[in-house]
């Protein structure tokens, strides 16, 4: 007697698949099948639209091109806000050699802040980006948290290599220790300069300089990684939904490939100059510290690690994760949690500041 299935019955069987479409290496590695992504639902509608527009930007090639000012093209709008927005007394100048440009409040600095200075170093690879990064990052910090904020052109690549950035931050914070006092000096950067905040605590330990009252690693880590990325898994989970490249090819064998970065060229990973979260003994001697990152920036890993190296190395620190946001996302101040995140550092440093 044979057996009749009914037609849907059939379809069914035949639609399933034979397998999971996820594969498992030996070695753990996840072979993931094209996906889609919503945005989070946890953005407002403001920063919906921004990381719909950035995705955008990310595929177009003229939008990233530099111009002679140092300002991307898609960054424009982000200048022309933030000047909008921070009513400040922007002047041109030059610390121990080094060009700087200091912001202050139109209103003045608040009294609480007047024996104290933030200084900033700002983004860009190690390779450019000023003053364009320099001023997202100084102007809302200066002009709604009361401060004085100095950013500086320290040298980068091509023309320079590691350690020169930080030189050039030790030769300043010299130079800013003559007038204050180092717990009342607070130093931030975003992307490579958040990279460097935490090389110049490095430096000033090496330097025998005091440390500043508070650090701001901002859009970065304190890890490097030969071959792509600075290790982790941020790099390959968010190259696609974080800034609309191709999937990350797998790591170089081990030992193998260079570093992410023109201006970290031949230096060795594991230093603890370069990359201070390899170093726990440093790490103990670090100032308070604020990490800020996003679940989309490439740099989630490195941010996270180092936080919690930091805290496992008896140091103070701080992180804060932006859902469904990515690299340098409050270079926007028109966004909702980009102000959330300015709050965030002027609290930071109100608070830490002075102690």
């Amino acid at each position: 007697m044979a057996l009749v299935l009914p037609a849907t019955a059939l379809a069914q069987a035949e639609e399933k698949p034979d397998a999971n479409p996820v594969q498992i290496d030996a070695d753990g590695t996840v072979h993931v099948p094209a996906m889609s992504v919503p945005v989070s639902s946890f953005l407002t509608d403001e920063a919906k639209k921004y990381l719909t527009q950035h995705l955008h930007n990310m595929q177009d090639r003229e939008s990233k091109t530099l111009p002679e000012n140092g300002v991307p093209f898609f960054m424009k709008p982000y200048m022309a806000s933030a000047k909008a927005m921070f009513p400040l007394v922007r002047e041109e100048t030059t610390i121990a050699g080094v060009p700087a440009i200091s912001y202050t409040p139109t209103q003045g600095v608040k009294p609480q802040n007047q024996e104290r200075i933030l200084l900033n170093l700002h983004g860009g690879g190690f390779g450019g980006c000023y003053p364009g990064c320099a001023e997202l990052e100084s102007m809302p910090i200066a002009s709604l948290g009361g401060y004085k904020v100095i950013t500086i052109d320290y040298r980068q690549a091509p023309e320079h290599r590691f350690p020169a950035a930080s030189e050039d931050v030790a030769s300043v914070y010299r130079e800013l220790l003559k007038t204050y006092k180092p717990a009342d000096i607070g130093i931030y950067g975003c992307s490579a300069g958040g990279m460097l905040v935490g090389m110049a605590m490095a430096w000033f330990d090496k330097e025998g300089l005091p440390m500043p009252g508070a650090a701001g690693v901002f859009c970065a880590g304190m890890t490097l990684e030969k071959g792509p990325g600075f290790g982790g898994d941020a790099h390959y989970m968010t190259a696609a939904v974080g800034e609309a490249n191709p999937p990350a090819e797998p790591p170089p064998p081990l030992g193998k490939g260079l570093p992410p970065l023109q201006y970290l060229e031949n230096v060795d990973v594991k230093d603890p100059l370069a990359a201070p979260a390899n170093s726990p003994e440093l790490l103990a001697k670090f100032p308070p510290t604020l990490f800020i990152t996003g679940t989309r920036a490439f740099e989630l890993s490195s941010a996270v690690y180092s936080h919690g190296q930091m805290i496992k190395a008896g140091a103070e620190a701080d992180l804060h994760v932006w859902d469904g946001l990515f690299h340098g996302f409050f270079y926007n101040p028109a966004v909702p949690e980009s102000q959330d995140a300015y709050k965030v550092i002027i609290d930071f440093f109100d608070e830490k500041l002075g102690q």
